[in-house]
């Protein structure tokens, strides 16, 4: 199964380590792609975030939802459950 969660992230990057951390704590997948590592992963973020210099950049079936403290909003108000289990 794809993964629904993506995350741009560098390997020098202690939020995206957190960021990851997390998702694995709420049994949630992921798929990280290294934007210090390809060409194409850099690209893909810089067009999704309308060109986003930070990282981690997250998306959730594709859609940009920002990064590390958006991502703990959703959580703590129950969105990010309700978007993983709409899909299940």
């Amino acid at each position: 199964m794809m993964s629904r969660i993506n995350i741009y992230s560098t390997g020098n990057c202690p939020i995206c380590d957190k960021t990851k951390a997390l998702l694995q704590k709420w049994d949630i997948a992921y798929q990280d792609y290294r934007i210090d590592q390809s060409k194409d992963a850099l690209r893909e973020m810089s067009e999704i975030t309308s060109g986003a210099r930070t990282v981690p950049q997250i998306t959730i079936d594709g859609k940009w939802i920002g990064g590390f403290s958006e991502l703990t909003e959703l959580h703590m108000g129950g969105e990010l459950d309700e978007l993983m289990n709409d899909a299940k």
